[in-house]
């Protein structure tokens, strides 16, 4: 199933369905303001497992999840004073900021050094998704095995096929990757540089 949802004014009963599809345990792609990401509620270990199938990935390698803002972040991870200011001046953008996870994160989701990677994408879409889910959702970028990034919702349609139950059309993204910055013990380390500018932290 195609859902072409407005990028600037999602339709209220398109999301409403979408959410059902999460809430029941299902696999979607959506916009962000990197990539089409491909995703399920963080809650659902048996959705999270058939995502790391999809993507032909290792569990040790956790996925990122999105949350829908600064006070939804602060549930799922440690958030010290600076931590709070430096992502306040930057989200929602397109960065993913590491930090330790909380209690409410699922194992799976952790790394071994009980870390987690976390997004507020600069999207209508997927943030009005997390906020009527009321919980957030896996993001890892639309890619065939081989690493192809899939650009076109009705590719990553044509791609997965049955392997994802809903495919949201939200428009043209950037195509770039997000910045991913580790702000763990509040000692700032850039991971990878991507489209959010990482100028404060060099």
């Amino acid at each position: 199933m195609i859902f072409k949802i407005n990028p600037i004014n999602p339709q209220e009963r398109l999301l409403t369905k979408v959410v059902d599809v999460l809430k029941r345990g299902g696999i979607i792609a959506y916009p962000t303001d990197t990539y089409y990401g491909i995703g399920c509620d963080i809650m659902n270990k048996k959705s999270i497992e058939k995502i790391y199938q999809l993507k032909q990935r290792k569990k040790i390698k956790p996925f990122s999840f999105i949350c829908s803002d600064l006070k939804n972040i602060s549930y799922y991870a440690k958030v010290s004073n600076y931590a709070y200011k430096t992502m306040k001046r930057l989200l929602p953008g397109p960065y993913t900021f590491v930090l330790e996870g909380s209690k409410l994160v699922p194992k799976i989701m952790l790394t071994n050094r009980k870390t987690a990677g976390i997004r507020v994408p600069d999207n209508r879409i997927c943030l009005s998704l997390v906020q009527a889910l009321g919980n957030p959702i896996i993001t890892t970028s639309a890619t065939m095995p081989d690493g192809t990034i899939l650009y076109d919702p009705s590719l990553i349609h044509d791609f997965f096929q049955h392997r994802i139950d809903v495919v949201i059309d939200g428009g043209p993204v950037t195509g770039h990757p997000s910045s991913v910055i580790s702000l763990i013990d509040d000692l700032p380390e850039i991971i990878r540089k991507g489209l959010g500018d990482v100028s404060v932290f060099e």
